[in-house]
């Protein structure tokens, strides 16, 4: 076991961030490390290299980021008993603290006291990463490294699209980020019928037409409302997955959820929203979701068998291969708003 390793590391509160020699991380005896063998760049990763708001108020460097990984156990504390050296694994990234009413009745991912690796304390954009146990999600061999990768977004996508009935409903996806862009797969893959993705992007809107997405709107250029309520007979969609986070896409969900339908909100708002929820909520008898991480861990489960199944193509969605020691240059590439998911490797093979 060397002593050192490669990093990014966020070293202090200003934008960018450098790749460095750090010594690798100790463990306790609750606690497994794993070398990576690929990490993803998630859009939070983004807010750090940048220093927004966001990430001032949150991060306390230096940090090493990343919570998108998958890797091989390597060493393990004496009390650790479900994984063995060589084992594929990833890992749920939230650590719950098992304590408060939350988690003690099913909803740990929702925990009020929840710290999250690599936002919280340092993560996987390394060589190495140290996760408690408990965190552990142990993969099939099968599947494939790129997949292992990014079942962190993945498990969001299936936990929106699987928070309701879904087979045989018409479903809207508003955003097409990799989640929104997961979520058409998982969707169509779980009996969807027809599945419209709206997106203002031009390259994301391409990416939703590969995920086979049945209608894809440019709201830019056409009133999504018209456009959905013409191919659903004047109902609406039973489904909205509102992905994107901007007032516009917000008040699109509520303009297209049929009566009696759900919408659930996973995208972000960076500020207040207004609505008028005589008209909007109340009237319509609509089913309103917040959707948080993942289910843990009902939500792995889930994912896992519609990947082990081979249900899902995910390939699309994955638009950039770097090594970690170019990790600035994918950060740009990122802002460019023509890539999507970033796939990153520690030791340059791509």
């Amino acid at each position: 076991m060397p002593d050192t390793m490669l990093a990014v590391v966020k070293p202090e509160a200003a934008p960018g961030v450098e790749v460095r020699q750090v010594k690798v991380p100790s463990f306790g005896r609750n606690d497994v490390l794993v070398k990576i063998k690929v990490a993803s760049i998630c859009g939070t990763d983004l807010h750090i290299y940048e220093w927004d708001r966001w990430a001032q108020h949150r991060i306390h460097p230096p940090l090493i980021p990343g919570h998108e990984f998958c890797g091989e156990v390597v060493a393990y504390g004496d009390e650790v008993t479900s994984v063995k050296q060589g084992d594929f694994v990833s890992a749920e990234m939230h650590v719950a603290c098992g304590k408060c009413l939350l988690c003690r009745t099913g909803e740990a991912h929702i925990c009020q006291n929840v710290k999250i690796i690599g936002v919280d304390s340092d993560g996987a954009f390394a060589e190495y990463v140290v996760i408690p146990e408990s965190n552990i999600w142990k993969l099939d061999p099968a599947i494939p490294q790129e997949y292992a990768s990014i079942l962190d977004p993945l498990g969001n996508a299936v936990h929106s699209v699987l928070a309701g009935d879904i087979a045989a409903k018409t479903v809207a996806i508003t955003g097409c980020g990799p989640i929104g862009l997961f979520s058409i797969a998982v969707a169509r893959a779980v009996g969807a019928t027809t599945i419209f993705a709206i997106e203002v992007n031009q390259h994301r809107r391409k990416l939703a037409q590969e995920m086979k997405a049945d209608v894809v709107l440019d709201p830019s250029k056409e009133d999504p409302r018209t456009a959905v309520m013409e191919r659903t007979g004047g109902l609406g969609v039973d489904v909205v997955l509102e992905m994107a986070g901007h007032p516009t896409a917000i008040r699109t969900a509520f303009d297209i959820v049929r009566r009696g339908g759900r919408i659930s909100l996973l995208g972000l708002t960076s500020k207040p929203i207004s609505l008028n929820f005589s008209e909007d909520v109340i009237f319509k008898g609509i089913t309103i979701q917040g959707i948080s991480g993942r289910r843990m861990y009902q939500t792995w489960y889930q994912m896992t068998a519609l990947l082990k199944a081979g249900k899902l193509d995910l390939h699309p969605v994955i638009t950039d291969r770097i090594a970690m020691k170019d990790f600035s240059k994918g950060m740009e590439r990122l802002k460019t708003g023509e890539a999507s998911k970033i796939l990153v490797y520690p030791n340059g093979t791509k």
